[in-house]
Order: C-alpha cells, then sequence, then structure tokens
C-alpha cells in the first residue's frame, strides 16, 4: 500500500512540474498573458506543495474546521473559479467600452472623411 502511495505522489510532483513547464513555455511563446499566467502558475505551485507535503491537506483542514478534507480541494477550486470569472466580466467590460469607442471614433472619422470629399468634389 506504502508502495502505490508513493508511485501516486511521485506522479502527482512530475504532472505539476510539466504543467508548470508547459505555462513557462506559453508565456514565452506569448499564447499566454502574463496577468493570466500568475493564477495558473499559483494554482500550479499549491498542487505541488501539497504533492510534496502529503498531510498538508488534512493539516490545512484542520485548521479550517473542515471534517472532510478532499471537500477543502472543491472549496478552494470554487473559490478561484468565481474570483476568475469576476476578473473575465471586469476584462470584458472595459473592453466592451474600448470598441464602443473605437466603433463612435471610427464613425465620426468617416462622417468627416464623406464630407471632405463632398466638399471637394462640389468646388469649381
Amino acid at each position: 500500500m506504502e508502495n502505490i502511495s508513493i508511485r501516486i505522489q511521485i506522479l502527482s510532483i512530475a504532472v505539476a512540474i510539466i504543467f508548470m513547464l508547459i505555462i513557462f513555455r506559453l508565456i514565452a511563446k506569448g499564447k499566454l498573458r502574463e496577468e493570466y499566467s500568475i493564477v495558473w502558475i499559483l494554482c500550479t505551485a499549491v498542487l505541488l506543495l501539497f504533492s510534496i507535503w502529503r498531510n498538508g491537506l488534512d493539516v490545512m483542514a484542520d485548521l479550517l474546521g473542515i471534517v472532510y478534507a478532499p471537500s477543502l480541494i472543491f472549496l478552494a477550486a470554487l473559490f478561484a473559479i468565481v474570483i476568475f470569472l469576476v476578473h473575465l466580466s471586469v476584462v470584458n467590460s472595459k473592453q466592451h467600452k474600448q470598441i464602443k469607442d473605437l466603433a463612435q471614433e471610427m464613425a465620426l472619422l468617416k462622417e468627416k472623411l464623406e464630407s471632405k470629399k463632398d466638399g471637394s468634389t462640389s468646388a469649381p
């Protein structure tokens, strides 16, 4: 039984390290923005911490008064998802406003350009 537990621990450490390397590669290639990479790096660091510190989840659950330690994982994941969704909503709202402002500016510039064309063709 202990042999299986050590294999699972080694596998989880390896997966966390590989995932961290994938995140760093995506950042280096410019496919993942730095502001989003921080979230993924923190999540991977937490996974790596609990992969190395086998009793860590039980200790944290006891500190927080949670009876069933694996439910702490779901609570943390739910909290992270809510925070990330709020962040994405803020970014979406900001981009929506920028798109609206750009569309209005473009309409004004188009109107000015058309009025200049009309003014230059009607002049003798």
